[in-house]
């Protein structure tokens, strides 16, 4: 090769090199992490649309769950509602063969929409009774929900026990509309 093509050559491969370089450096990987953005941003989108399509095919049983909830939430009223509710937790106990020791209620406003009535349960009673109570307390029309459940024996033979529990009650303070 001679002086002058083997030159022409190092500037073409020099040239094609740098090139290479950039388009490596500043044109495919930015392009690359892009497209990698992209997908995955299409892969959330694909996800939230069948999230969307799963509960427009649910949308029956969440409305009637929905409504279902609304109707057996406490009333807005607070005397109201802590009378619902005493009076709940006393048909359950008195279901039950449970009895309760204390009760006690505080109030919380959680939102403009909503409030919640937390209570502190003691009952007494033998485990059947106490089992029973708390599954009818669970299976009840009323909103309600057990947080936290304690169970303690007063005897050797474990017949005698008390339950300690804290349980929330729901009070929408808005209907909603369809």
């Amino acid at each position: 090769m001679k002086p002058r093509n083997r030159q022409d050559f190092l500037v073409v491969l020099a040239i094609a090199a740098i090139a290479l370089y950039v388009a490596v450096n500043f044109v495919f990987t930015p392009l690359q992490g892009w497209w990698s953005v992209r997908q995955a941003q299409v892969r959330q989108l694909r996800e939230q649309v069948k999230e969307g399509n799963g509960l427009i095919r649910r949308e029956a049983v969440l409305r009637s769950h929905w409504d279902n909830m609304r109707t057996n939430a406490l009333p807005p009223s607070m005397s109201s509602a802590e009378q619902a509710f005493l009076k709940a937790m006393d048909g359950w106990a008195h279901d039950s063969g449970a009895e309760i020791t204390s009760i006690m209620p505080q109030w919380k406003m959680d939102s403009t929409n909503y409030m919640t009535l937390d209570c502190r349960v003691e009952s007494d009673g033998d485990l059947a009774s106490l089992s029973r109570f708390i599954y009818d307390i669970e299976k009840g029309p009323l909103a309600v929900r057990l947080d936290t459940v304690e169970l303690g024996s007063h005897d050797n033979n474990g017949q005698q026990m008390t339950l300690g529990m804290d349980i929330n009650g729901l009070a929408l303070l808005q209907n909603d509309k369809k």
